[in-house]
């Protein structure tokens, strides 16, 4: 076995990962690390001795921090998620009664919210015109890309810009208007993080609505006449392959490094802006792990060479993510403001307002660091530093009631959100690009 090649010195740590390991494979005979007792708890702490409990309590091996992304951005009256196992919600909640922490359940049946998203009941999934309201595994999107392909050869191409830890393609589609070549482009990927399922689910939905109304609405086909538009729908196929395999609650990739028995980088702190910074963390085993040096991850590299090549013509960038309903940009490393904050403030209030008077739902808006909190090594504020001064960071559906485990039934009422936040800003930065 690996493990006895280790140091001695490092043999309590891996009898410790193992202890850990086995309690969490070992709660579940399907392989999935959630039953129909597991919790999510909205949790507020109003002292800094709360706070200090709550961020205790959120590090432990058998609850998952859904809200805020680390327990060292966990302060005074700030609303905390944490996913529970079942084995630990008695535990949990008497922690928090003999502290006077004031909390409520927000779900509590996760294992069948998950049976939900991975049912497959409606249309066959690898067809390119399957039903919007249903999630789709990595094979299933896979096999969807190349079928979408060959449906619209003259407007979709399909390119391969590199491959994850775990060897998976990462694949970009290319869509274009039926004219000739031009010198603009926008770039959207979506499932950097492996537990936000929502995120290639719009990504699909927005390259089907782009293929299905071109030369029909005058929003989309405006957009696709002035510019391509490069779509990643899978950043993170590794870690979505696992969420969907083993453990539905993972967020980072799938990277290993030998010094470590923690596994996985989160790739949204891995880009080369303000690096490992405040607001990232330098522990292989945290959730907002940096890596070991900028574009150390494969996906991550593969995506920085990509719009690299690309900068000259890629004006406009989205990432799409859940969950919280927020329009963001840079800047996420530093409370300081882009030079152009006050044009990309209005471009996010236009759209946000816009959701708000056609569907009802609130987005908050504004730079990521002064809207949430600070978060280096994103890739908006990479792209915003190359050049790309249209840059924005989309928080989907919804504002924590089902948070990561979002129902099918919700999926074409999120999507309907960013598509239009997407084109409002598209067809208004198109009129100040030169």
């Amino acid at each position: 076995m690996l493990y006895v090649q280790r140091p001695k010195m490092r043999a309590l740590a891996f009898l410790t990962f193992l202890i850990c390991f086995y309690n969490i494979i070992g709660r579940s005979d399907s392989g999935q690390n959630s039953t129909e007792h597991d919790q999510v708890l909205s949790i507020k702490a109003a002292t800094e001795e709360q706070v200090n409990v709550l961020k205790n309590i959120s590090s432990d091996n058998q609850t998952v921090l859904w809200q805020p992304a680390s327990p060292r951005h966990i302060t005074a009256e700030t609303e905390v998620h944490l996913y529970i196992h079942s084995g630990s919600v008695k535990h949990v909640t008497d922690l928090l009664d003999k502290h006077k922490i004031t909390y409520r359940v927000l779900l509590e049946n996760t294992e069948e919210l998950i049976k939900q998203q991975t049912r497959n009941e409606t249309a066959d999934p690898r067809s390119g015109s399957a039903n919007a309201d249903r999630y789709y595994s990595l094979e299933d999107i896979y096999h969807w890309i190349n079928k979408t392909r060959q449906e619209h050869p003259e407007m979709v191409e399909v390119i391969l810009i590199g491959s994850s830890f775990e060897k998976r393609p990462l694949y970009v589609m290319k869509l274009s208007g039926r004219r000739g070549a031009v010198d603009k482009a926008m770039w959207m990927d979506c499932g950097i993080h492996a537990r936000e399922w929502i995120s290639p689910a719009f990504c699909q939905y927005f390259i089907r609505y782009v293929l299905t109304h071109y030369n029909q609405f005058p929003d989309i086909t405006s957009i696709l006449d002035k510019m391509d538009i490069y779509v990643l729908p899978v950043l993170n196929p590794d870690g979505y392959k696992y969420t969907w395999t083993t453990n539905r609650m993972w967020r980072k990739n799938r990277s290993e490094r030998e010094d470590s028995f923690c596994v996985g980088v989160d790739l949204n702190r891995n880009f080369d802006a303000s690096w490992c910074t405040e607001g990232a963390s330098s522990d292989p085993c945290s959730e907002i792990y940096c890596g070991q040096y900028p574009e150390s991850e494969p996906e991550v590299n593969a995506v920085a060479k990509f719009l690299r090549t690309h900068k000259d013509t890629v004006k406009l960038y989205f990432s799409i993510h859940s969950y919280s309903q927020m329009l963001l940009f840079p800047y996420s490393y530093t409370y300081e403001l882009a030079q152009n904050h006050a044009e990309l403030l209005d471009l996010v209030k236009d759209a946000s307002q816009k959701i708000r008077r056609f569907y009802g739902k609130l987005y908050r808006f504004g730079a990521g660091a002064k809207t949430i909190y600070l978060a280096p090594g994103g890739s908006d504020d990479w792209a915003y530093n190359q050049g790309i001064k249209y840059s924005f960071t989309f928080e989907l559906q919804d504002q924590g009631k089902y948070g990561f485990l979002l129902p099918p039934s919700l999926i074409s009422g999120a999507c309907n959100d960013a598509l239009l936040a997407v084109k409002t800003i598209a067809l208004r930065a198109l009129q100040k690009i030169q």
